[in-house]
């Protein structure tokens, strides 16, 4: 494989991005070990945090080839570009930008645009989406899914928000295709604590139920 692209492999056996936001860098230097350990495969460093370019680098430079490491919260054409120098295998935006999407697309770089609406969310997969994030996941559930699913079914949908143990398992039921995953997946006191071994264990929980080999 060639280690500046995204794999869809490494995403299909746990079908999880891990979204880091305004986690400070030597803490994500010591999570992304404990998080590569684990099973999980895929991770997204948004933009709106404070040194997120070094961090994508950083992580390239560490787990290429191990993770999937992208950009989230890409929401302006020059964070786009920021994201790409950095290094950024993935795309992912909180809303539906035609541009970024088409870009890209034109560039063969994976893009998951955030969408709610089954308008919204049928125009990203139309304009070339890999997957469709629906965001935010938490406000409508499960139900939503298997609901927008039924008509939709060739569309990969991502829900993103609101995504705990206690309710993956009713998500992959309803047929989401993969799962957007912050606070719930990257426990605050745990990192505050720098308990890495709790925060192991923490994710070998969800990646158990994400697995679909588990079905």
């Amino acid at each position: 494989m060639n280690q500046t692209q995204f794999s869809a492999t490494f995403f299909s056996k746990v079908p999880i991005i891990g979204i880091i936001r305004n986690i400070a860098a030597n803490d994500v230097a010591a999570i992304l070990p404990v998080y590569a350990e684990a099973g999980l495969t895929t991770i997204e460093i948004t933009m709106n945090t404070a040194g997120a370019e070094d961090m994508i680098c950083y992580a390239l430079q560490h787990y290429a080839g191990k993770l999937n490491i992208g950009a989230g919260t890409v929401c302006t054409e020059d964070e786009l570009d920021r994201a790409i120098a950095a290094g950024a295998q993935f795309i992912v935006t909180p809303v539906v930008n035609e541009k970024i999407i088409k870009k890209c697309v034109s560039l063969a770089i994976p893009i998951f645009p955030g969408a709610f609406t089954p308008t919204e969310i049928y125009n990203a997969w139309e304009l070339g989406a890999t997957m469709v994030k629906v965001f935010p996941g938490s406000l409508l559930g499960p139900v939503y899914i298997k609901e927008v699913k039924a008509p939709l079914n060739q569309i990969k949908l991502i829900p993103t928000g609101g995504i705990t143990l206690d309710n993956i398992l009713s998500f992959k039921n309803a047929g989401a295709d993969g799962y957007g995953m912050g606070s719930h997946l990257f426990n605050s006191t745990m990192i505050k604590q720098q308990d890495w071994a709790g925060l192991k264990a923490h994710f070998m929980e969800f990646v158990k139920l994400a697995d679909p080999a588990n079905d």
